[in-house]
């Protein structure tokens, strides 16, 4: 909220815009995410990206992988950053048993969509989906398609 006092700006950090074109998402989660001093400053100068990235649900914990955060070039010298490590996400017992459960399902997964700022922490949105089809695909692009041509046609009269 304070953020959004001073500079207008928005509080979201990184979408993962495949998501929604890839998985039929159907319910989503918020998370807290594990993160060191370098990736947080990172992250405040927008170098974090979301695409390809998925929660692993392992020995009862949830884990972020193929996230990446680019390290910034006045990284501290005592520091190897690695800019594509698996980062821990904060959930409660009953959640990660629940992603735990949907993802041993056949054709299901759960991804990150979001990372976003809540005060002065980082959270991830994280949401089960399951993987479309081919021609599910076709019928999202012709729909989007449709609403832009619509709106081409509303604004000309």
């Amino acid at each position: 909220m304070a953020k959004n006092a001073k500079g207008g700006g928005s509080n979201t950090i990184a979408l993962n815009r495949r998501a929604k074109f890839d998985y039929h998402l159907e319910k989503t989660f918020e998370a807290g995410v594990v993160l060191e001093g370098w990736e947080v400053k990172s992250i405040r100068s927008n170098q974090a990206q979301l695409s390809d990235s998925y929660v692993l649900v392992r020995d009862g914990e949830a884990w972020l992988l193929g996230s990446q955060i680019s390290p910034l070039l006045s990284a501290s010298t005592h520091v190897s950053p690695d800019p594509q490590r698996t980062r821990k996400l904060l959930l409660n017992a009953k959640e990660i048993a629940e992603i735990f459960r949907a993802t041993q399902a056949k054709g299901s997964t759960c991804i990150a969509t979001a990372l976003y700022w809540k005060g002065p922490r980082v959270k991830c949105e994280v949401a089960l989906g399951k993987g479309k089809k081919q021609h599910d695909k076709r019928s999202t692009e012709k729909d989007r398609d449709w609403q832009r041509q619509k709106q081409r046609l509303m604004k000309n009269v």
